[in-house]
């Protein structure tokens, strides 16, 4: 019997390129560890040290300025994506400072923050080395 390769062939190169043109998504790099960032605000220069623990999706750690250290909480990872927030006590009042962020590599990560609902800065967050 007589079996038609012409199209088994060009079937299976089909299926190969396929699978090749559609390659599982890339993750993004783990935040994990020691990040620096300095930026102008409302009150003059922040210089801030942020450490990130992450587990699977969530974010923990500490985020450490001039006005004391406060940790991480409502933290997220998720493809390339940061959200977190640091309930920080300045001059005696209560301040939610709610930071979302993208990685742009593995030693850099751009954020947006809005402190207190009334705006905030951008900024890079550069690894620690």
């Amino acid at each position: 019997m007589h079996r038609n390769h012409a199209i088994a062939g060009p079937a299976a190169l089909i299926m190969a390129l396929g699978l090749i043109a559609l390659p599982a998504a890339a993750d993004a790099p783990s935040i994990a560890g020691t990040w620096a960032a300095s930026f102008d605000s409302q009150v003059g220069v922040q210089t801030y040290t942020y450490t990130f623990k992450v587990d699977g999706t969530r974010l923990t750690g500490q985020a450490k300025s001039a006005n004391g250290e406060y940790p991480i909480e409502e933290g997220k990872v998720d493809n390339g994506s940061v959200h977190f927030v640091e309930n920080m006590n300045y001059q005696g009042m209560a301040l939610r400072i709610v930071y979302d962020g993208k990685v742009v590599s593995a030693d850099e990560i751009k954020f947006k923050r809005d402190v207190g609902g009334q705006g905030g800065e951008e900024f890079s967050a550069k690894r620690a080395k």
